[in-house]
């Protein structure tokens, strides 16, 4: 896999000089218990990054529950932790790889090329018998420049207007019944953005927690004009990233992120809402 790296593979590398290990554990609606978990306990050298303190900005009107940072804010973050240009930067969570996701499309984002995510997750790791530590990695801050690559991101006026356009195919992220909006437990208005067709992030991953293969990756999308672009989101920007790795794997290329997601396009009033499935049931309020 292009952007998954194994345990042992990790194990064999953990102390290479340009490795950076970031533990990225968070809890929704628990906001200091990742970085509770990461002093008790975490890959020997990882540092911390925060996904609301650091990887996300402050909430506001719109933009949905987890904004994307202020670029020179998230390069003084990442910078702070030790990543540089020339950094690997490998990238792990206890959550099925959905923070550790986030971190890894926020890098590309800054045009890092060296960023993987840590197959199966710290559990998996301490299951191995592989090493675990307490102590605190003593931060040497590095020099990034970010080159931001602008044509990975889509902003809500535009999914407006390719709302219901032939080549352009929007995949909600979320679970089924938060699609169909028949369940809505952290936003204000259930449904989908009219259109999207339904991909639940976690259909990407095994039963044992591992990332799927480009092949099994490949049958989860199937039906989707390779050729055609493709938007993906989900309620706040962060479970929509495993699914762009996944789209990857299978060799999708034109991938964007709706970074500000449901949470952000629930925001403007006048945005259509959609409930029930796309297939001939769907309909409009």
């Amino acid at each position: 896999m292009n952007h998954i790296v194994s345990l042992k593979w990790l194990l064999a590398r953990m102390y290479e000089p340009d490795v950076v290990i970031v533990d990225c554990r968070f809890l929704m609606g628990q906001p200091d218990a990742g970085r509770e978990l990461y002093e008790a306990s975490h890959i020997p050298g990882a540092v911390y990054l925060d996904l609301e303190r650091d990887l996300s900005a402050p909430v506001e009107e719109h933009g949905g529950r987890h904004p994307l940072p202020d670029i020179f804010d998230l390069t003084v973050a990442i910078s702070r932790v030790g990543i540089s240009n020339e950094s690997l930067v490998v990238a792990y969570d206890d959550q099925g790889g959905m923070m550790a996701s986030r971190l890894w499309w926020l890098l590309k984002y800054l045009g890092h090329e060296q960023v993987f995510v840590l197959d199966e997750g710290y559990t998996a790791w301490v299951d191995a018998g592989f090493p675990t530590s307490s102590q605190q990695k003593t931060l040497i801050p590095a020099r990034y420049l970010a080159t931001v690559q602008h044509n990975m991101l889509v902003e809500m006026d535009e999914v407006k207007e390719l709302l219901g356009q032939d080549r352009v195919t929007i995949i909600d992220s979320r679970e089924g019944p938060r699609y169909r909006g028949e369940v809505e437990p952290m936003d204000k208005v259930a449904g989908h953005i009219p259109g999207a067709i339904n991909r639940f992030w976690k259909d990407g991953l095994s039963d044992n927690g591992a990332w799927k293969g480009a092949d099994a990756q490949s049958e989860r999308f199937a039906d989707l004009d390779r050729d055609g672009e493709l938007i993906v989101y989900c309620g706040s920007g962060v479970s929509a990233t495993p699914n762009i790795i996944a789209l990857q794997e299978a060799g999708f290329s034109k991938v964007r992120l709706y970074a500000g997601s449901w949470s952000d396009w629930i925001s403007y009033s006048e945005n259509p809402v959609a409930v029930g499935d796309e297939e001939g049931k769907k309909h409009v309020k």
